[in-house]
């Protein structure tokens, strides 16, 4: 039987571990000493502990997890999001050890991850950028050179970075030496990687991801677009699908774009275009060669099991569907519901004493929760993630709503009362929002 080794943990393991028993696969679930008690581990086939709690001595450690998978005698490994999803030293290291990563091929990992190279790569496939550097930028002469063209204000940002980090915005020149000194610096700290490229700063973009699955075949559909500009320091919080304001002579045109462009570089698997969006053009900032937290809203207007194609693709099979067979049926959001104060966005590990799932017509809940289970201090503070799905978008607001109101998670704080706020806020409910729009409305 062909065996999966799943290199994560909470939701995102426990929803990897459903497909693979979904398509008959055996299942090994790797863990730290502080995820003992995850719940996955109760349904997997087999598991593994791989080291001590903190994250470089177990999940981000490649030496474990191919020990684990030699041990198993796992032959696919899934990487789920975060941690080692997005190595390419990692998913080089598993292509000589013989095991097969359900994702792209190192060469592509290490081209996207890298933003310089990534976004000439994409601009020769025809993707639109936003204007800035075509190279690194190493000194003050070289930014100042490519600023003279573009304007002020700009955004610094590190060609390794991720997550939020490793960005400053300057808006005049007073301020840009000493901000391209701290961005070089703590790309180097962060990513070992001091490089870093200026981009046009948009006051008012919108974070628009165009949602790919690509298979061995030279087959690749595009699923649509979600609009994740509810963001906390570049960290989306709030996900819906599709974008609202998009014409389909314009989603058309960009899904066309992105299908090219993954052509262009052989992908296969998962991946996520994303753009910001000013309300007329799209411009490319970077590529997720990973499952993306907020897929479940694209699996719900689509019907497509994200998760399970992503499998499937990597065992060899084609697509079993063309893009003219993909339709979007209604609106979808998504909630992360994170254990941590709602206005400090301080993390709040725990022991939860009592858990009661958000239920109703067209919810759906993704969560490793448990009443009993302790939330550690070690790991990201996502502990589920609330899906509503309806005929249009405040329909499907109403339905999300009520299922927020009716969750129960005692024991931890959480930021359910935030996504409340901001559901109930006209500006969204009217559209009105951009990437900046939680931090205005944390400010008000």
């Amino acid at each position: 039987m062909t065996s999966v080794l799943i290199a994560n943990r909470g939701e995102i393991a426990l929803r990897v571990l459903r497909a693979c028993k979904v398509l008959g696969l055996h299942t090994v679930a790797v863990y730290s000493k502080a995820d003992k008690d995850l719940l996955h581990l109760r349904l997997a086939d087999e598991t593994i502990c791989i080291g001590s709690a903190d994250a470089q001595s177990s999940y981000l450690s490649i030496p474990a997890i191919i020990s684990a998978a030699e041990i198993s005698g796992a032959e696919f490994i899934h990487p789920g999001y975060g941690f080692l999803s997005e190595n390419h030293s990692f998913a080089k290291q598993l292509e000589h050890s013989g095991f097969k990563l359900i994702g792209p091929t190192s060469e592509v990992i290490k081209l996207m991850g890298d933003k310089i190279f990534a976004k000439k790569a994409m601009k020769e496939a025809g993707l639109p950028c936003v204007p800035g550097s075509k190279d690194e930028i190493l000194t003050y002469a070289q930014a100042k050179a490519v600023i003279d063209d573009i304007g002020y204000p700009i955004l610094i940002k590190a060609s390794a970075g991720g997550g939020g980090r490793g960005m400053r915005v300057v808006n005049e020149e007073s301020e840009l030496k000493t901000a391209l000194e701290e961005v070089q610096k703590e790309a180097g700290v962060l990513f070992k990687d001091k490089r870093v490229f200026i981009e046009r700063y948009l006051y008012k973009p919108r974070h628009i991801e165009f949602q790919i699955l690509a298979d061995q075949h030279g087959n690749v559909v595009c699923l649509g677009e979600r609009d994740c500009s509810i963001q906390r320091r570049h960290q989306k919080i709030i996900e819906e699908a599709p974008a609202f304001g998009i014409s389909a002579k314009q989603r058309n045109h960009m899904m066309q774009l992105c299908i090219d462009a993954c052509k262009s570089i052989h992908y296969v698997g998962v991946g996520t275009f994303e753009f910001l969006y000013d309300g007329k053009e799209f411009y490319f900032i970077e590529m997720n060669t990973r499952i993306q937290v907020e897929h479940p809203v694209t699996e719900m207007i689509t019907g497509i099991d994200l998760i399970e194609q992503q499998i499937k693709v990597a065992l060899g099979d084609k697509l079993a569907f063309k893009q003219e067979d993909i339709t979007f049926n209604g609106h979808a959001i998504e909630c992360r519901i994170n254990a941590e104060n709602p206005q400090t966005m301080l993390p709040s590990p725990g022991l939860v004493t009592d858990y009661h799932a958000a239920s109703g017509p067209g919810i759906r809940v993704d969560s490793h929760l448990y009443s009993g289970y302790r939330v550690p201090h070690q790991y990201d503070s996502l502990v589920a993630k609330v899906i509503a799905h309806g005929y249009g978008r405040h329909h499907t607001i109403h339905r999300l709503k009520n299922a927020l109101s009716e969750m129960i998670i005692e024991g931890v704080a959480t930021n359910t009362s935030l996504h409340c706020d901001i559901l109930d806020d006209p500006r969204f409910q009217s559209e009105d929002i951009s990437i900046h729009f939680l931090q205005e409305f944390v400010d008000c």
